[in-house]
């Protein structure tokens, strides 16, 4: 049914020197997989964060819930972790995370999402998902739709999973200014 596949995967970024990957036999395409479409909203049980699933329902139960602490625990404290999202620019360590995020819990925003139509892929003690996020944020008076293209990538770290990189992208550019000004406006919002 699966076949092994070893590929190199770049040291820096996933902390190996090799991994296995397990693909249908017959094919190396990840087109094969069907996207799971129930959605992670961050109110499934956390179990005790050994398994993929359980580790991206905190990272959405820490964001939905504008849990702080639960984000930092969600995050590998390395400066490798790496965030490139719809807010603009790479930032890169491990402070950056907690930066990033009580900017979004402080801005007017107040941002939801749920995380769907993703795959899961693992090789050895990294996964990365695949997916999207849909949700709503407020500008003003007015809820607004929020549709973004997303990839986290977690490291097994002392037996929990930690995420090490999180990529968002949003393709519709009014949409994305729109919720960029709204966000951004979180420096005159006092903590």
């Amino acid at each position: 049914m699966f076949a092994a596949l070893s590929y190199p995967i770049t040291a820096a970024i996933f902390g190996l020197a090799t991994a296995s990957l397990l693909v249908p036999t017959g094919t190396a395409s990840a087109q094969s997989i069907k996207p799971i479409q129930t959605p992670i909203t961050g109110s499934e049980d956390l179990g005790d964060l050994s398994q993929p699933q359980q580790a991206l329902a905190q990272f959405y139960r820490a964001f939905n819930t504008r849990d702080l602490k639960m984000i930092d625990e969600n995050f590998a404290h390395s400066d490798d972790v790496a965030i490139d999202n719809p807010l603009g620019g790479i930032r890169r360590g491990a402070d950056e995370p907690h930066k990033m995020y009580d900017a979004v819990f402080r801005s007017p925003a107040d941002v939801h999402v749920e995380f769907w139509d993703y795959t899961i892929h693992r090789a050895g003690d990294v996964f990365w998902a695949v997916g999207r996020e849909r949700g709503t944020y407020r500008d003003g008076d007015i809820i607004r739709n929020l549709s973004v293209r997303t990839t986290r990538i977690f490291q097994l770290v002392d037996g929990h999973w930690r995420q090490m990189h999180h990529h968002g992208s949003i393709d519709d550019a009014k949409l994305l200014g729109e919720y960029q000004a709204t966000v951004r406006s979180a420096s005159a919002k006092p903590q």
